[in-house]
This record gives C-alpha cells, sequence and structure tokens, in this order.
C-alpha cells in the first residue's frame, strides 16, 4: 500500500465537491485523506460520516455533521477491491453496513484507491457481512452452504454492535446473484459487495491517476 498513492487519489476526487453539497464520508485509511483536504479547503458543505471514527475525523478538520438525510449529493469511499466494471468489495474496516446505506442514498458515489486494489476482476479480498449477534452460528451455516468458507471477527464488534463474519468465495461465483442470496438470510444484516453503487473511480499507481467512469447505457 502506497500512502502517497492515496493521498494523491483523495486529492484528484475531492475536485468534484462543490459548496453547498452535502457529502458522505467514507472509512478507512483512504477517506481518511479525504477527510483531511476537504477540511483544509474549508469548503461551505455539510457531512454524513459512515464510521464513528471518519465521523470524529470530520469533527477534527472542521466538516459539520448532520444527521442521516434522504439524498446525498456526493459519497467519496475506499475499497478493498475494485475492477474495471466498478465492481467493489468493501469492509475491511468494518464499516460496510453504514457505507452501503449511504451510497444507497447518494447521487454520486466515488471509490478513491491505491493502485494495489485495482484487480482484474473482484473476489480475492474477503466479502464481510455484518450479523446480528444472535443469529452468528445460522448466518454461519447458510454462508457456508453458499460456498463460503467462513470465520468470524475476532475481537470486533461494528458501531451498530453486531458481528462480522469475513467469506472467501470461490473465485468463479456469480457475484450479483452472491449479493441476492447473502441479502436473503435473515440475521445478515449488510454485506461488502458494491456491485452497482459506485459511479467512479481515481486510482493512483506511482503518482499517476487513473479516472474510472460507470458507463450508462444508451437507448
Amino acid at each position: 500500500m502506497n500512502e502517497s498513492d492515496k493521498r494523491i487519489a483523495a486529492m484528484a476526487a475531492i475536485e468534484e465537491v462543490r459548496a453547498g453539497m452535502i457529502v458522505g464520508l467514507g472509512t478507512g485509511s483512504t477517506a481518511a485523506f479525504a477527510i483531511t483536504a476537504l477540511g483544509e479547503r474549508r469548503l461551505d458543505i455539510r457531512a454524513v460520516a459512515t464510521s464513528k471514527a471518519s465521523e470524529a475525523m470530520a469533527r477534527a478538520a472542521g466538516i459539520p455533521l448532520i444527521d442521516f438525510p434522504a439524498q446525498i449529493d456526493l459519497t467519496i469511499d475506499g475499497a478493498d477491491e475494485i475492477d474495471p466494471t466498478l465492481a467493489a468489495i468493501k469492509g475491511a474496516g468494518g464499516a460496510m453496513l453504514r457505507e452501503k446505506i449511504v451510497a444507497a442514498a447518494s447521487t454520486r458515489m466515488i471509490v478513491i484507491a491505491d493502485g494495489s486494489k485495482r484487480v482484474d476482476a473482484i473476489g480475492n479480498a474477503p466479502v464481510p457481512v455484518e450479523v446480528l449477534p444472535f443469529g452468528i452460528a445460522f448466518v454461519s451455516a447458510r454462508l457456508a452452504d453458499l460456498g463460503a468458507h467462513v470465520t468470524v471477527r475476532k475481537d470486533f464488534v461494528t458501531d451498530q454492535g453486531n458481528a462480522i463474519i469475513d467469506c472467501v468465495f470461490p473465485a468463479t461465483i456469480d457475484h450479483m446473484r452472491l449479493s441476492q442470496n447473502i441479502a436473503a438470510i435473515p440475521g445478515a444484516l449488510g454485506h461488502g459487495l458494491f456491485l452497482t453503487e459506485v459511479s467512479a473511480a481515481y486510482i493512483a499507481d506511482r503518482g499517476v491517476v487513473t479516472r474510472l467512469e460507470r458507463r450508462v447505457a444508451s437507448d
């Protein structure tokens, strides 16, 4: 992981932020660069954070936080993996449930990453699933039935007080169907597959930023 590239990607992405926007603030080491940089710009924005850690960073940076609104203009977040179609896996930091909700409310979601996160196809990184503690054994069994090698994340509790199960699936699995199957398990509250949410990505590799934009199907 290249800290310089993370910062460069973050600086490129925040150029899309305009005064008056409501901005979703992601979680993780790359998103932290964006939060700091936005604070330094002193733009007239309001923000919603995807974790308590990001809330604390935003307050320290002087970014006003608001209650979760119905609509967010732009969200900037990191990823564990992202492929050329802008399908991503997120959640190594354990915030993917709030990240998914914020992404769903966002007109536009941008992923920022260093080159190590860019892959030909997602699936090497584990898919984290946030689970109601009451249902850990049940959800683990259902995930195993879907083909996962499951590991309950030790000594970790999400901001919502839940557990996380990290899942390694076969490389050939259909991620869209998998996303639907995980969402249908009672007690599985959220997962780290972001298959359609990402609008664009800024990926920095050895100081060079590449911008990827989701293709919009034409009539």
